[in-house]
């Protein structure tokens, strides 16, 4: 198998659900005690040994451009003042071998869509796909570094799973796996009666460009959108697809709620601001 060097970021939503916040700014830097969210995402699948970072935006997203870019006034301003560290630290956001390619998605018509927009640039290869609203702190390898371990191994697509409560099905995708991990099916978000288990789909996905063809082939499924799920579901038929359920812990941060943990517990966790974070709540 060939490693999987090239990463799709669908960063074309609006985020509704944090406005008024993301009225002017993406979602997707929101940020995470100091930093925005795509960027953990970024350096996850950096350390995955992606090299080619693919971001489907849209007309409001050019500030996570800008992020990625050069910034040769602060570079300027930072050296002149010798503020060397935050001058390295700014530098190598993204690793001089990485490469960032960005593509509009004109319509809103999906996350299945917003995959299928990358297709050119894909080719032939085996991809991933990377979620930022879904936070994963990992202690040792990150998840996408797990995934890319299991794709190597077991020769297909790789889907992250975690188990949910059972009430909670309606919110995922749930898969139905067998006992070496194949899956079997894949339903979007059902009833927790009509649930085949309680294992959900989260942000992280290792898929063959054979996707494309279903992607293209495939009906508008709920909200009239093209369902990444739908296309998943047509490619388990064609061949074989596992699920890996990771080490690590996952924040919801296109929630409120989850946002507000993942920066709570970031910050305690933090290396510098941690043990004055820590003090301060426990007052």
């Amino acid at each position: 198998m060939k490693p999987i060097r090239k990463a799709v970021f669908p960063v074309a939503g609006l985020g509704t659900r944090f406005l008024p916040a993301t009225k002017a700014s993406p979602k997707e830097m929101l940020t995470v005690v100091d930093k925005p969210l795509i960027q953990y995402a970024v350096e996850e699948a950096i350390e995955a040994g992606v090299n080619e970072l693919i971001f489907v935006t849209s007309t409001h997203k050019r500030t996570i451009e800008d992020h990625f870019d050069k910034s040769f006034e602060l570079e300027y301003q930072l050296e002149k003042k010798q503020k060397l560290d935050m001058l390295e630290m700014v530098r190598n956001i993204v690793p001089k071998h990485v490469q960032c390619v960005y593509i509009r998605q004109k319509e809103a018509l999906g996350l299945g869509h917003a995959v299928l927009c990358a297709k050119r640039l894909i080719g032939g290869e085996d991809f991933a796909v990377l979620l930022a609203d879904d936070l994963i702190a990992s202690e040792g390898k990150g998840c996408l570094s797990q995934m890319v371990d299991q794709h190597r191994y077991q020769r297909c697509g790789v889907l992250a799973v975690q188990e949910v409560p059972q009430k909670d099905t309606h919110q995922y995708g749930i898969v139905e796996i067998s006992a070496d991990k194949s899956i079997q099916s894949i339903v979007e978000k059902p009833k927790p009666e009509d649930a085949p288990s309680n294992l959900a789909v989260v942000g992280r996905y290792i898929l063959s460009a054979s996707i494309f063809d279903h992607l293209e082939k495939i009906k508008p499924g709920a909200g009239n959108e093209i369902q990444l799920t739908d296309a998943i579901a047509a490619q388990i038929k064609a061949g074989r697809m596992i699920s890996h359920i990771f080490e690590g812990q996952r924040y919801d941060c296109g929630d409120k709620l989850g946002f507000l943990i993942a920066n709570y517990e970031y910050a305690c966790r933090h290396p510098g601001l941690g043990k004055a974070f820590r003090e301060y709540v426990k007052k």
